[in-house]
């Protein structure tokens, strides 16, 4: 079995991990491991922009303010500080790496405004920004001769002290880098490290309608949580108000700069709703906007709201919104300029996860943590529109930096040698192959059904229940089978789906994302997080064998 070494290992190709791997790349060799191809990410799907307040009528303190009433009292105010102030440096430069942001007649930056903000700050490439960003960072990652990427590569388990210390819990306090599966061959073997990052996105297919790519399975939370990792506020998932209503995998999402641009949302009998819920209408928060939908559709039974923007020229919305504009036409044949869009809300961004500090530290010596997989803190109870890509690019800076002040190198050979193969034995179990196809579909209809939008006890209680069996008949498949990535994807789905319940459950209030018919009311005026502690699972000894 192979075993390799380097200086630093990128879990995920999206802003968070390309960018911390071109920063990187400074200081030493960086391997970056990816699900799939380098492009299927998240990243890729952003339409709207990235925030940053460097408008002239902007300032950064504004930002922060908008960016505090989102997140409904629960955002780390100093995370937020970071965010709005170092953000305006990062944004410049992905510039100078070579982003071509939108710019108006002048040559000034085009800045959008999308719901919450109470400035234009949202810099685009059309609406297709996170393509153009994604495309730039494969660019200069593939020319970079410090970085290796593996596509078709995904991670089994953390290493840590625990496959050396088989007894005592309490020694598990490093990672060391993380078993590795290659896709194209089956073969599992570790990559050895002297830090790890981890940026594997979000959560989205958890829930069966969602506009997340296939690769977000939960896998950062999950792997991160089996090997020592607190989790936090894992509750508050966003749901994009505005998914195109056609069964598409994953949904099509109508960007929210388009309400940004004037669209309105109206019933099926043609009358508008969003004045009798906030006072920005269309442009509240998501949070708002989204179980405003959903309580509309309840209350007529209705299946969808429609978005309807046809008050603008078709000229306009094609050369503001060509990606929109030219899929809604030829795949769907809606013209946006004379049609009203059907529209509903999908599961959309995770805003709490793997608990790190400032500098993107998790509870693991040399384990970072960024992007949709982690929990900084920025986001509080409800995500700002179009924050997400900054705090990536942001968080991976702060993480390679402070991976400098370490000075001490892990003795990689040493450790090398004393990590335990990986126990291949098992068997296919194809008879069971439909039960990996059923666990899934049952887990995405519980989450959608009862840890929707809206919630209660009782529904988050026979979830609960219904997920642990589940999550344990896995646990016992995957310790008898050849490993494949469908099968850790399930995993990951299953535990963290757990994670997310139990989160929902210690929450006894209102706030932001979660709503609760037992508990209505924001009862808790002072910062309260929903910590997660790990259970310190030992799945992976299971699947080692000592030399």
């Amino acid at each position: 079995m192979p075993k390799e070494k380097t200086d630093y290992l990128v879990i995920g190709s999206g802003i968070a991990g390309l960018a911390f791997a071109i920063k990187a790349a400074q200081y030493g060799k960086v391997i970056v491991l990816t699900k799939g191809k380098s492009q299927e990410t998240a990243t890729s799907f952003a339409q709207g922009g990235i925030a940053a307040a460097i408008g002239k009528m902007d300032n950064p303190q504004t930002h922060m303010k908008d960016t505090l009433k989102a997140g409904a009292g629960l955002c780390d105010k100093k995370a937020v500080e970071i965010l709005v102030n170092e953000g305006i440096e990062r944004v410049q430069e992905l510039i100078d790496w070579g982003i071509k942001f939108t710019r108006d007649e002048t040559g000034e930056l085009d800045l959008s405004k999308e719901g919450g903000h109470s400035k234009h700050r949202i810099l685009h490439a059309h609406d297709y920004t996170g393509q153009e960003i994604q495309k730039l960072l494969i660019k200069l990652s593939k020319k970079n001769k410090n970085i290796i990427i593996r596509e078709n590569h995904m991670i089994v388990d953390l290493i840590t002290e625990h496959h050396f210390y088989t007894e005592e819990k309490n020694k598990i306090k490093t990672c060391f880098g993380a078993y590795v599966l290659d896709e194209e061959n089956g073969d599992i073997y570790p990559i050895i490290a002297n830090f790890t990052f981890l940026a594997t996105g979000g959560a989205g297919r958890i829930y069966s309608y969602t506009t997340n790519p296939a690769v977000n399975t939960g896998d950062g939370v999950a792997i991160a949580y089996r090997a020592g990792c607190r989790i936090r506020n894992l509750e508050f998932i966003q749901f994009h108000p505005t998914a195109l209503y056609f069964k598409t995998d994953p949904a099509f999402l109508i960007s929210e700069v388009v309400r940004g641009y004037g669209a309105k949302l109206r019933l099926k009998n043609g009358s508008l709703f969003m004045h009798k819920y906030h006072e920005l209408k269309e442009l509240a928060p998501r949070d708002i906007v989204a179980r405003a939908i959903d309580l509309e559709l309840k209350k007529y039974g209705d299946d969808f709201v429609y978005l309807d923007i046809t008050e603008k020229k078709g000229s306009d919305l094609k050369k503001r919104f060509p990606l929109i504009f030219n899929t809604l036409k030829d795949k769907f044949n809606i013209d946006m300029s004379k049609d009203f869009i059907p529209v509903i809300p999908a599961a959309h961004y995770l805003c709490g996860g793997v608990l790190v500090n400032h500098n993107a530290e998790t509870d693991l010596k040399r384990l970072y943590a960024a992007g949709e997989t982690a929990s900084t803190g920025v986001h509080g109870a409800n995500r700002l529109a179009s924050n997400s890509l900054l705090e990536g690019l942001v968080f991976s800076h702060r993480a390679v930096m402070h991976s400098l002040t370490i000075k001490e190198k892990l003795q990689l050979e040493d450790i090398k040698e004393n990590i335990p193969e990986w126990n291949k034995t098992g068997a296919e179990n194809l008879d069971e192959w439909i039960l990996i196809r059923h666990d899934w579909k049952e887990i995405q209809d519980i989450m959608w059904d009862y840890v929707g939008i809206v919630r209660s006890t009782v529904r988050l209680e026979r979830a609960l229940n219904r997920i642990d069996a589940i999550y344990r008949e896995i646990r016992k498949f995957y310790d008898k089978t050849i490993i494949t990535r469908p099968l850790l994807e399930l995993r990951n789905i299953a535990l963290t789906a757990q994670i997310i319940i139990r989160s929902c459950l210690e929450r006894k209030e209102s706030r932001g994302l979660h709503f609760s018919t037992n508990f209505p009311e924001n009862t808790k005026p002072s910062r309260h997080d929903t910590i997660i502690e790990p259970m310190l699972y030992k799945e992976s000894l299971k699947k080692t064998k000592r030399n």
